[in-house]
């Protein structure tokens, strides 16, 4: 039988985490899954540093126009 035990605890300087639970037979083997959040970084990129992000994917804004509209037509299909 596996026993699931799940916990939210501190990651300690150098990245280590540590988990005591009566629950867990000493001696016993167990598999840790470590689901770590990630933290948002200060430097990281600004909704206004994407515009221009996929300059060239079209030629002209008739070409735009032109996808749009096929995508539109497609959902009423």
């Amino acid at each position: 039988m596996i026993a699931a035990i799940r916990k939210t605890v501190t990651i300690q300087p150098g990245g280590t985490i540590e988990t005591r639970s009566p629950e867990l037979p000493e001696g016993g083997t167990a598999e840790v899954i470590v689901l770590a959040e990630q933290q948002a970084d200060k430097g990281s990129a600004r909704f206004s540093d994407l515009f221009g992000i996929a300059r060239g994917l079209y030629g002209s804004t008739e070409e735009i126009d032109d996808h749009i509209r096929k995508e539109r037509d497609s959902w009423e299909s």
